[in-house]
C-alpha cells in the first residue's frame, strides 16, 4: 500500500514539474520567440529546483512558523516522537505558528526531511487525546508520502500566480512587441490563476481520508480525531485563518482563502464526511 502510494506520488510530482516547465516554455515561445522560450526554460528550472528543495521552508516562513525544542513544547514533542517511532519514520522538526486559529500541517520532501507545524490556537483548544489524533493524521501524510507533492503544488501555485502579475515580461521594446507583451500579460492574468488551481486539484481529496485512517489506526482512537475535527471545524469558523489559496491544501482543516468560489477548488472533503468515515456516526454527534 505504502509502496504504491509512493510510486503514485513520485509520478504525480514528476508530471507536475514537467507540465509546469512545458507550460512556461510554451508561453515564452508564444510571446518571446526562441529567446523567450529559453528564458522560460531557465525560470522553470529555477522554480523546479526551489520547489523540490525549499518548498517546505517557503510554506513555514509564509505563516511565521518558528522551530521549537523539546523543552519548549514537551506536550507535542513527546507525542510526535512516540508516534514516529511506532511508524518507523525519523523524528520530524516541530514548528509553532503564532496565531489563535486552530490548524496544523506537515511539509517536506520525504520522511527524512519532514516538518510538522501546529498553531498556538490548536494547542489551546484540544485536549491531549485530540491533539494526538491530529498529530497522528499529520504523520500519516508524512508516511503516506503526501508531503512532497503537496509542498511542490503549493510553491508552484504561488509562483505562477505571482508571475501572472508580470505577464509583460516577454514583451519587447517597439509598438508591435509592446502589443504582444500586453496580450501576453492579459493571457497570463487569465491562465496563470487557472493553472494554479489545477495544480491544487492535483492534490487528491482522498489523501485526507487516508491520513485520517492512518492517524486513527496509529492511535487506536478514531473518536479522538473525530472530536478534534469537529472542534477545529467549529472554532476555525469563529476565528478564521486567512491563508493563500496556493497553500490552503496543506492544512488539516481548510482555512479561509478569500475567494467566493473557493469551494469549487477545495482539496478537502467535508468535515462531516471525514467524521462519519472515522466513527460510523453522524457528525452531529460530536457537536
Amino acid at each position: 500500500m505504502i509502496e504504491s502510494k509512493l510510486m503514485g506520488n513520485t509520478f504525480k510530482t514528476a508530471l507536475l514539474l514537467t507540465a509546469m516547465t512545458l507550460l512556461l516554455m510554451a508561453i515564452g515561445r508564444a510571446f518571446g520567440g526562441q529567446n523567450g522560450m529559453l528564458t522560460a526554460l531557465v525560470i522553470a528550472g529555477a522554480m523546479n529546483f526551489v520547489s523540490y528543495f525549499f518548498s517546505d521552508k517557503i510554506a513555514l516562513t509564509m505563516y511565521g512558523a518558528r522551530p521549537v525544542t523539546r523543552e519548549e513544547l514537551p506536550r507535542v514533542y513527546t507525542v510526535v516522537e512516540r508516534l514516529a517511532q511506532k511508524m518507523g519514520i525519523p523524528m520530524p522538526k516541530i514548528y509553532v505558528i503564532p496565531i489563535e486559529s486552530p490548524n496544523a500541517f506537515a511539509t517536506g520532501r520525504n520522511p527524512s526531511h519532514a516538518s510538522v507545524a501546529v498553531t498556538q490556537g490548536i494547542l489551546n483548544l484540544l485536549n491531549d487525546e485530540e491533539l494526538e489524533g491530529v498529530l497522528a493524521h499529520e504523520l500519516g501524510h508524512v508516511r503516506n508520502r503526501d508531503i512532497l507533492i503537496s509542498s511542490i503544488a503549493a510553491t508552484l501555485a504561488g509562483a505562477i500566480t505571482y508571475l501572472s502579475r508580470f505577464g509583460f515580461f516577454f514583451g519587447g521594446g517597439d509598438r508591435e512587441d509592446r502589443r504582444g507583451g500586453a496580450l501576453g500579460g492579459l493571457l497570463m492574468l487569465i491562465l496563470a490563476p487557472i493553472a494554479a488551481m489545477l495544480i491544487q486539484l492535483a492534490v487528491s481529496r482522498s489523501r485526507e481520508y487516508q491520513a485520517d485512517a492512518t492517524g486513527a489506526h496509529l492511535t487506536g482512537n478514531p473518536y479522538a480525531l473525530a472530536s478534534a475535527l469537529a472542534k477545529l471545524d467549529a472554532y476555525s469558523r469563529r476565528v478564521p485563518m486567512v491563508a493563500s489559496p496556493s497553500t490552503a491544501h496543506l492544512f488539516i482543516v481548510q482555512p479561509m482563502v478569500g475567494v467566493d468560489f473557493a469551494s469549487l477548488f477545495s482539496t478537502h472533503p467535508p468535515i462531516a464526511k471525514r467524521i462519519e468515515r472515522l466513527t460510523g456516526r453522524p457528525a452531529e454527534f460530536y457537536q
